[in-house]
């Protein structure tokens, strides 16, 4: 009976080595990196790779699932603050920080296998959650009345145009550029 036990703890810890390889080389390489470098990378043979994702794109849809649930978590933790502004600006910030250090991959997802998730779907939900978060700001009239949703949708795209060398630096820019388009953003006190 215990036998078994390890055995699927050691499936589960491979498959979570598998996704974190397949993370990082999807961000550095692209999501045309061969199969063979993500196990080489989970320090994992090629069929073990297989037996926990039978294709590429499984392997890469699960490995976007987990950034999905990091975007929608960053919303939500935006919208569930009782302080809208606050809540606001760690929206702001943690979109910054996933688009810094993703860097391009949600792109490059769309681009080889635009049918693995429903983005249509996805891009409703973000776009209701993103404008929830703006009326809200505004309703507590911390947000500049001519902020419109399109607005942080564009800061989202500018976002992910950020370069850098390293990605240290790419975050410390996200985050320079996130205070910025907060600042950029909050409405002026009376009198200012």
């Amino acid at each position: 009976m215990t036998a078994g036990l390890p055995h699927r703890s050691d499936a589960r810890d491979n498959r979570e080595r598998i996704l974190d390889a397949a993370r990082r080389v999807f961000v550095t390489d692209g999501v045309a990196v061969p199969v063979r470098e993500i196990a080489r990378r989970a320090e994992v043979g090629p069929a073990t790779v297989y037996r926990h994702f039978p294709t590429k794109e499984t392997l890469v849809a699960e490995a976007y699932t987990e950034q999905l649930r990091a975007w929608r978590a960053a919303m939500a933790e935006g919208l569930a603050d009782p302080d809208p502004w606050h809540g606001f600006r760690v929206a702001v910030e943690k979109l910054c920080r996933l688009q810094a250090r993703d860097h391009g991959f949600a792109t490059a997802f769309k681009a080889a296998f635009p049918r693995a998730v429903d983005f249509a779907a996805l891009r409703a939900d973000s776009l209701s959650a993103a404008a929830e978060l703006v009326r809200r700001a505004k309703d507590a009239g911390h947000l500049r009345p001519d902020v419109v949703l399109d607005d942080l949708v564009l800061m989202i795209m500018a976002a992910s145009g950020i370069q850098a060398s390293t990605p240290a630096a790419r975050m410390a820019a996200s985050r320079r550029f996130a205070a910025l388009v907060v600042e950029a953003f909050r409405a002026a006190p009376a009198g200012r």
